[in-house]
């Protein structure tokens, strides 16, 4: 999901930053050495997110898993990191939107795309979501944002409904950012 929207991104004349939040350790896990997380890193083909990157951004899509309705750890770790760069005013006035997958079509996508924008909101960022735009929204059917049921086993592929909704949603955003910016 996250190569479609950058791709479409891109073709939609926007500089684009493809990354991944590094997994966190948790419980007994061991933490990663430098090499396995350089190995990990080349392996997933992005390069971990920085704050630095969401300060650069004129327009960020974040995309998480649903766990349990709510955005993953990792996502939620990550935002939670860039206290320092909120407290600068460093994130406000941005574009903002949010992709999501789960492995049942009722597990949660909406409410994870909403507690997402719960961050965003106190960044005092500008969510720009989809809604009913087109009439490809009303195909895949989610207007807070992009989603995709994975299935039990996350190997149900993108469909064409969903790669149509992608490229709106990336569209979309670059359009308002650039307006935002006076383009």
């Amino acid at each position: 999901m996250a190569e479609r929207l950058a791709a479409a991104a891109e073709q939609a004349g926007a500089e684009v930053r493809l990354r991944q939040v590094e997994r966190q350790a948790t419980g007994g896990e061991k933490a990663a050495t430098d090499a396995q997380s350089a190995e990990a890193e080349a392996a997933q083909g992005a390069p971990g997110a920085t704050a630095d990157d969401v300060v650069w951004a004129d327009a960020v899509l974040f995309g998480s898993p649903t766990r349990y309705g709510n955005i993953a750890g990792q996502l939620k770790i990550f935002l939670d990191s860039l206290g320092a760069q909120w407290a600068q005013g460093q994130l406000a006035d941005k574009v903002y939107a949010g992709f999501t997958s789960s492995q049942t079509a009722h597990g949660g996508q909406e409410t994870t795309l909403l507690a997402l924008y719960n961050s965003i909101y106190h960044f005092g960022g500008i969510i720009v979501p989809p809604g009913y735009t087109a009439g490809l929204k009303f195909v895949d059917g989610n207007p807070y944002g992009v989603s995709h049921v994975t299935g039990a086993n996350n190997d149900q592929p993108l469909g064409q409904a969903e790669l149509d909704a992608l490229d709106h949603l990336a569209t979309r955003v670059v359009t308002i950012a650039g307006r935002l910016a006076g383009e």
